[in-house]
């Protein structure tokens, strides 16, 4: 879709959100839920072979905390100013302390080796998850404090060679009042959140446990529609939301009498988009993947599969946000 027509075909945008121990220390322990990130560095390799079976694009939005080596040079790169939430625990630099030397000796925390498996692959797209995933609802930070946490994510992946145009705010807590910080920056499009009540944008203490549960519902039957986007509802400003049709929630063996209708409510969603022209975007952390790792990925080759029958019957393309981001501007300018 490289120039702007009236009538393009539906896309499929992957993306995930790569943040290692960075993006659960306030809610899990290694003890409990360190498997499963160590499970997510066999994951990603596994995840990007099927990629480039199937010539599947994706935004890998990295938290910048990941993109260092070892612990010497993380220190230099932290921005002087950082967040003081109201909740202590929630600001990933009190466990600084516990880092490790470097990546060989500390898999947790560090994902410079696999930033540099996703960069060798065609079509990955490396983006940003913020530095510190950092929560943009939570009570003490403010829009300084934000623009010093992009700021210095921006600073440590030009180091390193990258580009960064694409958003994914961390728990989904996206900030309308922050987005002209993000456009400063050079982000040309964020993630923004499905349109149904369930998935408004909150803080983790605003959100309910029927909001949860009606989420939980909606990942197996149609509870909230389709959520796909025709590319004349994204081409407003910039930057562009490039808003989630779907969670790929992880394999459950304690619901796996379920999997059919989990699985039914993503292709349907797939097959929609490609046949009203909209887009579908599927996102999920490689972590998700960390555990139960066949199974999960048998599920993703599934997608795979239906994406390029889906191709084939309807020419629906398979884009990274900053692909979609970079059509809806030759849209809105032509």
């Amino acid at each position: 879709m490289s120039n702007p027509s009236s009538n393009p075909p539906g896309s499929f945008v992957i993306s995930l959100d790569f943040e290692l121990f960075w993006g659960v220390r306030d809610l899990q322990t290694k003890a409990g839920y360190g498997a499963n990130i160590l499970g997510a560095r066999r994951a990603i390799p596994a995840m990007l072979a099927l990629f480039e079976k199937f010539n599947l694009h994706a935004t890998w939005a990295t938290v910048g905390l990941l993109f260092f080596g070892n612990r010497t040079d993380l220190l230099v790169g932290l921005p002087s100013q950082q967040p003081a939430y109201a909740d202590a625990n929630l600001s990933n630099y009190v466990a600084l302390p516990e880092l490790g030397p470097d990546e060989a000796a500390d898999p947790y925390y560090y994902g410079h080796s696999l930033l540099e498996q996703i960069r060798r692959v065609p079509g990955q797209e490396v983006a940003t998850h913020t530095f510190s995933h950092y929560y943009c609802l939570e009570p003490g930070q403010n829009a300084d404090d934000f623009r010093a946490d992009l700021a210095a994510a921006v600073a440590v992946a030009q180091r390193q060679g990258y580009h960064l145009q694409s958003l994914v705010f961390p728990r989904n807590q996206y900030n309308t009042s922050y987005l002209a910080i993000c456009r400063e920056l050079g982000i040309t499009c964020y993630r923004g959140n499905e349109a149904a009540w369930m998935y408004q944008k909150q803080s983790e203490a605003a959100q309910t446990r029927w909001q949860r549960g009606a989420r939980l519902l909606d990942a197996y039957l149609n509870v909230s529609g389709s959520n796909t986007y025709s590319l004349t509802q994204l081409a407003q400003q910039q930057p562009f939301n490039i808003p989630a049709s779907r969670f790929l929630r992880p394999w459950s063996g304690r619901l796996q009498l379920l999997e059919g209708l989990r699985l039914r409510r993503i292709l349907n969603g797939m097959e929609h988009a490609a046949r009203h022209k909209e887009v579908f975007h599927l996102w999920w952390h490689p972590h998700n993947f960390g555990a139960n790792l066949t199974q999960n990925m048998l599920v993703l080759q599934r997608i795979a599969e239906h994406f390029w029958y889906l191709q084939a019957r309807y020419g629906m393309v398979s884009q990274s946000m900053s692909e979609v981001a970079a059509y809806l501007q030759l849209l809105a300018s032509a």
